[in-house]
């Protein structure tokens, strides 16, 4: 969890967007990303992450049916598919993107053939 400050020159290095909140998927995604040298329990991350195991649990499971995640009980990795991770990551913007310009209601009309086959 953030202590509320950052050094300063993580700020003036850091992205526009690189602070914004996000999501608990997406901030296992994240986890697993930067950590892909490692396969970890779910307790483990969500304990790193600050998040309920149940939680983690849930979500890494709807990731590995995305096959955005890999799975040998009891730990969990990042998939070894770069090019399926990107077009998730590609997804995932395309939604939030949508999603703030139409907002969440209209996002179904929105949904191509493309997104289809990532989910």
């Amino acid at each position: 969890m953030s202590s509320g400050t950052i050094d300063i020159d993580e700020f003036e290095n850091a992205d526009a967007d690189e602070f914004e909140e996000r999501n608990d998927t997406e901030r296992i995604v994240l986890f697993l990303d930067k950590n892909d040298d490692r396969a970890w329990k779910a307790a483990t991350i969500a304990d790193r992450l600050g998040l309920e195991t149940d939680a983690v649990s849930a979500i890494l499971s709807r990731l590995k049916e995305r096959e955005l995640v890999r799975h040998k009980r009891p730990y969990w990795a990042i998939t070894d598919d770069e090019e399926r991770l990107r077009s998730a990551y590609r997804l995932h913007r395309h939604h939030e993107t949508a999603d703030d310009q139409y907002g969440e209601e209209c996002l179904e009309d929105l949904q191509t053939e493309e997104m289809e086959e990532v989910q």
